[in-house]
């Protein structure tokens, strides 16, 4: 080659090699790679491959998205009428739904991991049951010792609770105050030996409606069973849905189920998350506190944090009360103060931005909104449903604007879309 050399810096598409002469001392420079653009898309849709007969132009997602945008708003105000007509028979259903829904991850998880899909679901349930067991074990005999307690808070509660609140805020409570406090002491006995009757009478009273009491119990004992059955059967149940949605529009409409699902589990997963580390925080520092009840205190002020404020509000009545059931000085009103303080800070800059973080979206205005709204249209289920019911009209609407900014009526053309 008279002294040259040749190299290879590249291949043609096919296959054979393309030889360029160099000198001996020259470095071999190779072109860069050609790069293709990346198009960042928010909400992608499954692109089909070309000639797929499934393939939909923007006409046809829009109608396809419109259509299951009616369809998913027509099937919340469905639900909302089945609870509100027959509550006795669609609330275990749905909560049978709602259990399989929020296990399903756990089970799918141990199936992987090779285990029987019945036998995770069976493990689950016992794992479920003997910790329901183990914490009324717990709290009964807890929440008994406590209210056998109050008798006595309320007969000291004149002669040393008040004063020492008086001490600490610098000022006299009005003389009602005390009379009050003074009569529920006299009368704190006798409204804890008559509980027991009462109880008793208004179970009677219950169990008086036969049909009533039957259906309630019926519809209790229930959601257990209909939820092994479905979670056993999810992954059949969402392939028999899967299989009735139109064929040519399957692609766009699994995705949507998918937007939707990816909101429902960040809210599921992430308020459990979150309530489980605010209740261990408030638990330690209402234990530090030395307040009874302190690990009840904090489970309810912890998952009560579903609804914004709502459950640091009932932890901090709770607490206080503890504290005047317990009270050993000002600083069990200082460490408890700190608890809450250092608790929502933690979730509102720390916590829920790293466990939820933006998947959600709802805001606690829209949340605290939303709560009371469905609360008062649908009671205590509509509290329930509110925060998922709300995340998914927020999937609905966002896939509505997004249709809408693709329309001429948006862009401002003459032409059809």
């Amino acid at each position: 080659m008279g002294g040259d050399r040749e190299a290879v810096i590249g291949r043609r598409k096919k296959g054979s090699e393309r030889a360029v002469k160099v000198a001996p001392q020259a470095q071999v420079v190779t072109a860069p790679p050609e790069v293709s653009p990346v198009l960042h898309v928010v909400h992608p849709e499954p692109v089909p491959p070309a000639g797929d007969p499934s393939a939909l132009d923007e006409a046809a997602a829009r109608r396809v998205d419109l259509v299951w945008s009616g369809a998913m708003v027509g099937s919340l105000a469905l639900v909302f009428a089945l609870l509100s007509v027959f509550g006795g028979v669609a609330v275990p259903v749905l909560l049978a739904l709602t259990g399989a829904y929020a296990f399903n991850p756990v089970v799918t998880l141990l199936e992987k991991r090779g285990l029987d899909r019945t036998l995770g679901t069976s493990l689950l349930f016992v794992a479920g049951t003997l910790l329901m067991v183990g914490a009324g074990l717990y709290l009964v005999p807890v929440f008994r010792d406590e209210a056998a307690k109050l008798p006595g808070f309320f007969s000291r509660a004149s002669t040393q609770v008040v004063p020492q609140v008086e001490s600490l805020l610098g000022m006299s409570l009005p003389e009602l105050v005390s009379q009050r406090t003074a009569e529920l002491g006299e009368k704190a006995s006798e409204l804890l030996q008559s509980a027991g009757p009462t109880a008793a009478r208004l179970v009677a009273s219950f169990a008086g409606n036969t049909a009533r009491f039957v259906a309630t119990l019926l519809g209790l004992s229930v959601v257990p069973v209909l939820a092994f059955f479905f979670l056993q059967d999810y992954p059949r149940l969402m392939r028999n849905i899967q299989d009735l949605l139109p064929r040519r529009s399957v692609a766009l409409v699994s995705q949507r189920f998918r937007e939707v699902d990816e909101v429902l589990s960040a809210f599921v997963q992430g308020q459990l998350s979150v309530g489980a580390i605010l209740s261990v925080i408030y638990a330690v520092g209402l234990s530090v506190a030395r307040i009874d009840l302190a690990i009840a205190i904090g489970l309810i002020a912890g998952f009560g944090n579903m609804v914004p404020y709502l459950g640091t509000g009932i932890g901090v009545v709770l607490a206080v009360l503890g504290v005047l059931l317990s009270w050993q000085g000002p600083w069990q009103l200082a460490v408890v103060a700190a608890t809450f303080v250092v608790g929502q800070m933690l979730e509102g800059f720390v916590i829920t931005p790293r466990v939820v973080g933006e998947k959600v979206g709802l805001s606690a205005v829209v949340v605290i909104l939303a709560v009371l709204a469905f609360g008062e249209l649908f009671g205590f289920v509509g509290i329930l449903l509110a925060v998922p019911a709300s995340a998914i009209l927020k999937v609905v609407l966002s896939v509505v604007i997004q249709r809408y900014r693709r329309t001429d009526l948006y862009k401002g053309g003459a032409g059809g879309p």
